[in-house]
């Protein structure tokens, strides 16, 4: 059986909760089986700065964190669905990436 494999990754979880919650809504509109959103390890990236900009004083610093969250979707392949979802209006800070996969 061939499906499409919706990928989606984002810094902010509550752009990808409504991106999955409009891709599961027609899902069911159209009758399409889905598995998903599975909630794939979130990846966190860490970098630490001095505070001090010339170097000289107190040793302090600041740590800085960006999470990404990762959401993934397993969807039965419907031209008709796959058409809605690629009308589906996606914020600037979300990528998603679409896999055809037998």
């Amino acid at each position: 059986m061939e499906k499409a494999r919706i990928n989606i990754s984002s810094s902010d979880i509550n752009k990808i909760n409504e991106l999955c919650n409009s891709i599961k809504d027609i899902a069911e509109k159209t009758g399409t089986k889905i598995r998903g959103p599975i909630p794939l390890p979130m990846k966190r990236l860490k970098m630490t700065t001095r505070k001090s900009p010339c170097g000289n004083g107190k040793a302090s610093f600041d740590n800085f964190e960006m999470r990404i969250h990762k959401r993934l979707i397993d969807l039965g392949v419907d031209e008709r669905a796959l058409r809605l979802i690629m009308r589906v209006k996606i914020p600037e800070d979300v990528q998603i990436a679409i896999e055809m996969l037998e």
